[in-house]
């Protein structure tokens, strides 16, 4: 018998009627179930991998930000996510609760469409030691807390300095985040089923830092320099941590993917249309 991993964002409205339903189906169909609660604290892969370990999938019932914590949990155990849309955009959470019944059925079955999405792994390098080490669905953005203040940076892609960067931030982003805050920030928009990274500097002091798109098969290198502001390193804008002067942090793609069912490339392209109204006429 197949097991699966329902999480409810608490904050969704009628999340745990709809997620005590879903358990009632996936019993009809040969499918045990356990609930657990999502309060919107991150589930980030070091401290989750015994919340969804020993589990066949996952459904989550939730927005975006529910998919991207547990995705980030459920990709290096190789755990495929089923995500119902309860909140406002639906890039990642892409199954409609009127159709949820149908694509679920249908994955059980075998039939549904699975993507896999490449991941961003960010590894805080300090005095030669690695103090943190965390895989993002979006993005890795590193900045101020403060709004509008600069940092300096060093960046390199595979030992070739890039040059330094004095900016408010800079984000790499995934494709499939590159529809987030590296969108809002200028970058391009990637198909989500490349493997690649986007480099997007934020509100760069020089009229000369554009984006930049890297191979997957290379690594990225940015180190903190001196600073008259605090740093920090944020992980999908759920998990942050504190950077010093001199840390290196070290980004490139992990072996792993997430695997989102019924994330065809369909939806991705009927949600630019319909979420960031993108078009290519006179209509946007």
């Amino acid at each position: 018998m197949k097991k699966c991993l329902v999480i409810v964002n608490e904050f969704k409205r009628n999340a745990s009627e709809l997620a005590a339903e879903i358990c009632s189906f996936l019993k009809e169909n040969s499918v045990s179930s356990d609930i657990y609660s999502y309060d919107g604290s991150s589930l980030d892969s070091s401290k989750s991998a015994p919340v969804f370990k020993g589990y066949d999938f996952t459904v989550t019932l939730g927005g975006d930000g529910t998919v991207l914590s547990a995705c980030r949990g459920c990709a290096p155990l190789g755990i495929p996510v089923f995500p119902i849309n309860l909140g406002e955009f639906g890039f990642l959470a892409v199954v409609s609760p009127s159709s949820w019944k149908k694509d679920l059925f249908s994955y059980i079955e075998g039939k549904a469409f699975t993507g896999r999405r490449s991941l961003v792994r960010s590894e805080v390098i300090r005095d030669g030691k690695t103090v943190f080490d965390v895989c993002g669905m979006n993005d890795a953005v590193i900045s101020s807390p403060g709004s509008s203040r600069l940092v300096n940076l060093d960046v390199a892609y595979n030992h070739a300095l890039l040059g330094p960067f004095k900016a408010n931030g800079i984000i790499v982003s995934t494709p499939t985040g590159s529809t987030a805050y590296s969108a809002a920030a200028g970058g391009p928009i990637l198909d989500p089923s490349l493997d690649g990274l986007v480099l997007t500097p934020v509100s760069s002091f020089s009229l000369s830092a554009r984006p930049l798109v890297f191979s997957a098969k290379g690594e990225i290198a940015i180190t903190v320099k001196a600073s008259r502001v605090d740093v920090g390193l944020s992980i999908d804008g759920q998990v942050n941590f504190d950077l010093q002067e001199n840390d290196v942090i070290i980004l490139g793609i992990p072996d792993y993917k997430a695997s989102i069912i019924c994330s065809t490339q369909e939806k991705f392209y009927a949600a630019l249309q319909s979420k960031l109204n993108w078009s290519g006429g006179p209509r946007a």
